[in-house]
């Protein structure tokens, strides 16, 4: 089945490495400028207004994951469903998949942000957030929240997209709104002195625009695929299908959330000198592991593509290659960040204490020593979604929540700074020798090449 006037790429056919490079540089190149949201606040509010700014914006970073990865995680998962709805030709339950992903996109986002607000004070106590910085980070986080409907569509039209093959058009889009980003924050923070408050309201702005174009495009290029009025009449066992998919993938993410929001309180506690220093690692971090998580989510939709059409064995070769490249972009990050990682955290935070500076290159290093295990660690997790297998990821995260939640309890208030240093790369480190070691046994991806061969 084609669709004549649709943007798709058909990742079932083709060179693989070609194909997931193809379809993750422009991903790639999408989620460093998701980033940039977040690291021009910082570098926008630390030269302007102080490194208390970026402990107030960093403080609540956790919490901010934490409600972001669940709604985004349910949205990743209904995109798989939509993917190998794609791959094995079946218009009709593509459509009801995408109709199935906005009702529940709508439900679940309005509950979340009732939730969130309703309830984000005692949350921010919880986390332990000091007093000289309370007020600016409760701002901060409650507009954020505030405005997290227009970031879910966003990265459900995304996603739609994504599913089908189209990872360029998104990139566009996010261009546009970082652009719009970087102009509000100069104009809040610097020409109205909205401190905070400004950051927050520029990013919620952009991420608005980017839902609307990205809707506007949908509509008018993706007709053929979109459901009508009777494919939101939904069907349970799909629904179902949505629901675990999703709220696997969601449960996942949140996993391994909860526990970084314990683990921040520990950090909250450690002082605001030490959350800045913490925070600039993180922002950095992020910023180099978006090759990881682009080759990964890559890997997610061929692999979703072409189980759903029965070429396991496409699969299966094509892993081979994209655990080298993530191995591969780890050990060059690491090489990176050993050489410019001060110069880095200068020019991120604006901070001339070299107190900050060395306890976030301190981070960094333990950190980027371990990336290549990351790469691995993202790369198997996210196949073993886009087949339908969702308890040996949801075993890999729970794995690291209970490591963080050591680390949160007993290690950070005992140890201080240096058990943050080491507790994620001990973290990607086991998780990925973890799947390693199920993905030699089990061979997950065989299984429907050896039903197909019987049948």
């Amino acid at each position: 089945m084609t669709y004549r006037n649709t943007i798709t790429n058909d990742m079932t056919v083709g060179s693989p490495v070609r194909l997931i490079l193809v379809f993750a540089i422009p991903l790639f190149i999408g989620n460093v400028f998701q980033q940039i949201y977040n690291v021009a606040d910082t570098m926008i509010a630390g030269y302007n207004i102080g490194d208390a700014a970026i402990a107030a914006i960093g403080a609540t970073s956790s919490l901010f994951s934490l409600l972001m990865n669940f709604a985004s995680g349910l949205n990743s998962g209904y995109g798989i469903v939509v993917a190998r709805a794609f791959g094995a030709k079946n218009q009709e339950k593509l459509k009801r998949s995408i109709a199935s992903m906005v009702i529940l996109n709508l439900a679940i986002t309005l509950m979340i942000t009732s939730f969130s607000l309703c309830f984000l004070t005692p949350l921010m106590k919880l986390m332990n957030i000091p007093d000289s910085i309370f007020s600016d980070a409760y701002a901060y986080i409650a507009i954020i929240i505030a405005g997290m409907l227009a970031t879910i569509i966003y990265n459900m039209l995304a996603g739609i997209m994504r599913a089908v093959g189209n990872s360029k058009t998104p990139l566009y889009f996010l261009i546009i709104s970082c652009a719009i980003n970087l102009s509000l924050d100069c104009l809040f923070i610097i020409g109205f002195s909205w401190g905070v408050e400004g950051a927050a309201l520029a990013t919620v702005i952009a991420e608005s625009l980017s839902a609307i174009l990205s809707g506007i495009y949908v509509l008018c290029k993706y007709h053929e695929i979109l459901p009508s009025r009777q494919h939101f009449y939904l069907e349970i066992p799909l629904l179902k299908e949505m629901a675990a998919t999703g709220f696997a993938m969601a449960f996942m993410l949140c996993v391994v959330d909860i526990g970084s929001v314990l683990y921040q309180r520990a950090i909250n506690g450690l002082g605001e000198m030490l959350i800045v220093a913490h925070t600039s690692a993180r922002k950095i971090i992020g910023i180099m592991m978006m090759p990881l998580a682009s080759i990964a989510t890559a890997y997610s939709t061929f692999t979703s593509q072409n189980w759903g059409a029965g070429k396991t064995r496409r699969i299966h070769q094509a892993l081979k290659k994209v655990m080298a490249m993530e191995i591969g972009w780890g050990l060059l990050s690491c090489f990176i960040v050993l050489l410019l990682g001060s110069t880095t955290v200068r020019m991120l935070t604006g901070t001339a204490d070299n107190y900050i500076i060395d306890n976030a290159v301190l981070s960094l290093n333990f950190h980027f020593v371990c990336f290549p295990a990351l790469g691995v660690l993202l790369a198997l997790r996210t196949s073993l979604q886009a087949i339908g297998r969702k308890l040996l990821p949801i075993i890999s995260s729970s794995l690291e929540l209970i490591v963080k939640l050591i680390a949160g309890i007993w290690l950070i208030p005992r140890w201080g700074y240096w058990s943050v240093c080491l507790t994620e790369p001990i973290i990607w480190v086991s998780c990925a020798l973890f799947l390693i070691i199920v993905f030699l046994i089990q061979k997950p991806f065989n299984i429907k090449e050896e039903l197909n061969d019987r049948t």
